[in-house]
């Protein structure tokens, strides 16, 4: 997604690998700039996938919860296939927060890759889609290897589901955020 607004933005960092606090950290400064109205989560990924199912899980718990401002969910999956369809609905005022998985290096997995900046979806298995987001968290759910496809494939669904329980409690205990519940 293009930025044409990164100039309200916090300064352009490189990407911060962080824990459950460290992400709540990030959050909070994300949400002291900006009305919880303005901020959407884009929660990229696939319920075809074991660990690629984290964007769509996070999404469907953050309805369950309440958001309104969100896209990507079990149902409605924001995925290589509809994802530019969907960056085009978004409203230009809005500020993006992109939630996706990744492969990293042994010694990330479990962790969050935080970032001031788009994150690139599909980056490890080696697909061209559009960068996203204002802001960006990428969760670590396996070690990348030389298979990425087969890695997502085969990823532990523990692994995915405690990291997206960890998201999901960063983002609803962000209390301006809260207020943008139905």
């Amino acid at each position: 997604m293009v930025n044409p607004i990164h100039q309200e933005c916090l300064p352009i960092s490189k990407p911060r690998k962080c824990t459950h606090a460290g992400l709540v950290s990030f959050l909070q400064e994300i949400v002291s700039r900006y009305e919880a109205s303005r901020i959407v989560f884009v929660c990229i990924g696939t319920d075809r996938s074991t660990g690629d199912a984290l964007g769509p899980l996070v999404g469907t718990k953050l309805q369950e919860l309440g958001y309104t401002q969100v896209i990507g969910t079990l149902a409605d999956p924001c995925d290589a296939s509809s994802l530019e369809r969907y960056l085009a609905s978004i409203d230009g005022e809005k500020i993006v927060v992109a939630i996706d998985a990744c492969l990293g290096h042994p010694s990330s997995v479990g962790q969050f890759l935080v970032n001031n900046q788009p994150l690139q979806p599909a980056e490890s298995v080696g697909t061209a889609l559009p960068a996203v987001g204002h802001y960006s968290i990428a969760a670590v759910v396996n070690q990348h290897g030389p298979k990425p496809y087969l890695t997502l494939q085969t990823t532990s669904l523990f692994q995915v589901i405690r990291m997206v329980d960890q998201i999901v409690d960063a983002i609803d205990s962000t209390a301006a955020i809260v207020t943008e519940r139905s």
